[in-house]
């Protein structure tokens, strides 16, 4: 392949739809030597220009490397099928450890650059605590366990997409058993919700392999770059510079002190309406005996409804929805062969977010449609920076972008469900909470997990009962046998491509009831901060973002309480009997 310059890439960045976005293998070879020709000008630079002229090449032949990687990824993962793209996958599996292990060549000599000084001015000093982090999590010794990281990571995803469920006459995928799950009749709802527990219990040895083999391979990469084990590097990768494990261990506490009691009387009020002595694992997706909340229209009725409400939210979103949609930046609507995911990533060449996701025909459409918009809206808001490292903050920011919008647009939900916008509402608040005490069980688990590595399969779904049973009392598997022995968090695919990648929910989602509780107030206020968070990127830290927000960090003592309370008091003025 061949590098264009940085200024034929921002010529290019705007040049017809998705599917017209061309995708070339980067020559490894090729790119090593043009980067190691850039570095070579940044090292011997005369001037703080000529500095800046090398870090712009070396970013462009980044942005080309990224590009075609997420729209290999992209392209995979919409058909897991797909032969070209699954070996393009498999190419970026197994070399892009290599071209990461380039980049610290470029950081190493940005951190002993005479311009360091004004490189940090110009830029903040995030930069270099991204590079710092950088440099402790990576070393050529670990590329073949980064490369076997990656392949293991492909092989559950693609487990996972290769779903193919026999339920009613028809061959569904899990996004599709889904919907039965949430149907007002019992029988059927249990019968979806085993048949899809089918799938995990028929491949129960090969998760357990894989994610045994996962553990054992990150455990060894920590130990190869001196950590103690993968929750110090999992920290490190994660860029979590302002806090600690032991702040996070301090939150978990807070959830289960005072969220978990509140969740449990939220499934007795559950149970009630649905008319049930207690709630059972195939009752967990509806909410009322009448059914969940309605969309009133198919998918594309879903993007038009969408499109009003941004035009009426704002100038920035009415912009921001517009080019998303004619670009076709979204590949949205659950079908065979694709995976079973939902994110939304960046194409650094096209200056273009792009959305994946499973909708299904439930509720949760709408939610995950403005939960995935929302980060977009944070990425072509922040596409001014001409640093890679900046093109998004650290994950937990991220989060506070989708759920804070989530929330921010709940004036508008009766654009998508009419008279079920109240019955919309109340489970999308209940299951806010529910979350939390999801994510923290998640997270104590992976710390149970990486502090002792070798523990058996059998083991860790021992440990796993015993967290479920202090986070998640509400759970009663009836007689599932694949549940009751532990094995419900194997469906979660970020403990296996993502771990540590879950407490981060936890800590937005109170950041974004703070949006919620402010939006109530003054929502113009609550709007204008939400809308300087997602324009500042990755130039500040999560602490710093936290405060320009004007948000409470969820470690400060009664932050939970504080932002909880008036979202219980709401829940208790509805009259959820009559929904």
């Amino acid at each position: 392949m061949s590098f264009k310059t940085a200024a034929h890439l921002q010529s290019t960045a705007h040049i017809g739809t998705f599917n017209n976005f061309e995708y070339k293998r980067p020559d490894l070879n090729t790119f090593g030597n043009l980067f190691r020709k850039a570095l070579e000008n940044l090292l011997t630079a005369k001037t703080f220009a000529a500095c800046e002229d090398a870090i712009e090449t070396i970013n462009s032949l980044r942005s080309e490397i990224d590009t075609m990687q997420s729209l290999a990824l992209i392209r995979y993962n919409i058909n897991t099928q797909d032969t070209f793209y699954a070996a393009e996958a498999h190419y970026f599996d197994t070399h892009y450890p290599i071209y990461q292990n380039i980049i610290l060549e470029y950081y190493k000599a940005l951190t002993v650059s005479p311009y360091k000084n004004k490189i940090q001015k110009k830029w903040g000093s995030p930069l270099f605590s991204y590079i710092d982090s950088a440099l402790l999590t990576s070393n050529p010794l670990i590329v073949e366990n980064l490369k076997r990281e990656n392949q293991l990571s492909s092989q559950y995803n693609k487990l996972i997409a290769s779903a193919k469920i026999s339920f009613e006459g028809a061959e569904r995928n899990i996004a599709d058993i889904q919907v039965f799950e949430q149907d007002t009749d019992r029988n059927k709802r249990k019968k979806a919700a085993q048949a899809k527990w089918s799938f995990f219990s028929s491949h129960f040895e090969k998760l357990d392999t894989l994610y045994d083999q996962l553990v054992k391979v990150r455990h060894e990469t920590a130990q190869s770059l001196g950590l103690s084990n993968f929750i110090d590097l999992a920290y490190l990768r994660f860029l979590r510079t302002d806090y600690k494990q032991e702040q996070v261990a301090v939150f978990r506490k807070q959830i289960k002190d005072f969220v978990v009691p509140l969740v449990n009387e939220i499934y007795k009020k559950r149970a009630i309406r649905l008319n049930l002595d207690k709630t059972k694992y195939y009752d967990s997706a509806i909410s009322f005996k009448t059914g969940n909340a309605k969309v009133k229209g198919n998918f594309d009725w879903i993007l038009n409804t969408a499109e009003t409400m941004f035009i009426q939210l704002s100038p920035e979103t009415e912009m921001f929805f517009k080019f998303m949609k004619n670009k076709e930046l979204m590949d949205l609507v659950s079908k065979k062969n694709k995976s079973f995911r939902g994110y939304c990533t960046w194409l650094s060449k096209y200056k273009s977010p792009f959305i994946f996701a499973n909708f299904n025909g439930t509720s949760n459409d709408v939610r995950i449609l403005i939960h995935e918009l929302g980060h977009a809206f944070q990425k072509y808001h922040s596409k001014h920076f001409k640093l890679p490292e900046y093109n998004r903050p650290t994950l937990e920011a991220c989060e506070i972008h989708s759920m804070g919008l989530e929330f921010l647009t709940w004036p508008w939900m009766n654009l998508f469900f009419a008279e079920d916008t109240t019955k919309y509402q109340y489970s999308h608040m209940c299951n806010a909470l529910i979350l939390l005490t999801y994510c923290a069980a998640i997270d104590e688990f992976q710390h149970v997990v990486y502090t002792y590595p070798d523990l058996s399969a059998q083991e860790r779904k021992n440990e796993w009962k015993k967290i479920e049973a202090i986070y998640l009392p509400y759970h009663d598997y009836d007689d599932n046998e694949f549940l009751n022995n532990g094995g419900y968090w194997q469906h979660q695919s970020h403990i296996y491509t993502k771990p540590f990648y879950y407490i981060d929910y936890a800590m937005a989602q109170i950041c974004a009831l703070q949006f919620w509780n402010r939006a109530n107030v003054n929502f113009d206020e609550a709007w204008q901060d939400y809308l300087k968070i997602c324009k500042v990127g990755g130039s500040l830290t999560f602490s710093e973002i936290l405060k320009l927000g004007n948000l409470k960090s969820p470690f400060e003592s009664n932050c939970l309480e504080h932002t909880i309370k008036p979202v219980m008091e709401w829940l208790n003025c509805i009259d959820d009997a009559k929904l």
